[in-house]
């Protein structure tokens, strides 16, 4: 069972600027990332966007569902900026049933060292591979169902809408 993985930027990919101090986008990480973590699993990395997520918009968006759609793969992992997966998993959610479709992102860029992306993205691989069909938000070794899930701006974590 292959499983694809689809890039749309956030902080996973992001690299830091020494000179300027800013945070800009080059190229995915995730082939390098999924060799560190030895992972055995087939995957078809492609990348649709390489954004921040306060950047995306409606007709981003609208270009995720499509790859979705389109993509002969019905296990999908989406990398994608914290700052609003929340949307884009209700997006899928309300669009695409037929699938197992799971995002995940990170707090601190890949390239920093310290970064949760190559946790988050373990989890993602496990989750992907195991939970029914539908869409998912993967984070920090737990999964939230895309229409029961929001981030808290206060403490940086993901949580259950309905607080259960």
């Amino acid at each position: 069972m292959a499983i694809r993985i689809f890039v749309t930027g956030g902080t996973f990919d992001k690299e830091y600027d020494e000179l300027n101090g800013a945070l800009f986008f080059k190229e995915t990480h995730l082939p390098e990332m999924l060799k560190l973590g030895r992972s055995n699993v087939p995957v078809f990395v492609e990348t649709i966007l390489l954004i921040d997520s306060l950047e995306m918009t409606d007709a981003h968006r609208a270009t995720i569902i499509d790859h979705c759609r389109r993509t002969s793969e019905d296990r999908i992992i989406i990398t994608h900026g914290t700052d609003t997966m929340e949307l884009t998993a209700r997006a899928l959610g309300n669009a695409i049933t037929d699938k197992t479709i799971v995002l995940t992102g990170a707090m601190i860029p890949y390239k920093f060292g310290s970064s949760d992306g190559l946790f988050n993205l373990g989890s993602a691989l496990a989750f992907v591979q195991t939970l029914p069909r539908g869409v998912f938000v993967a984070i920090n070794g737990k999964y939230f169902s895309w229409d029961n899930v929001h981030k808290n701006r206060d403490t940086g974590m993901f949580e259950e809408l309905s607080g259960s």
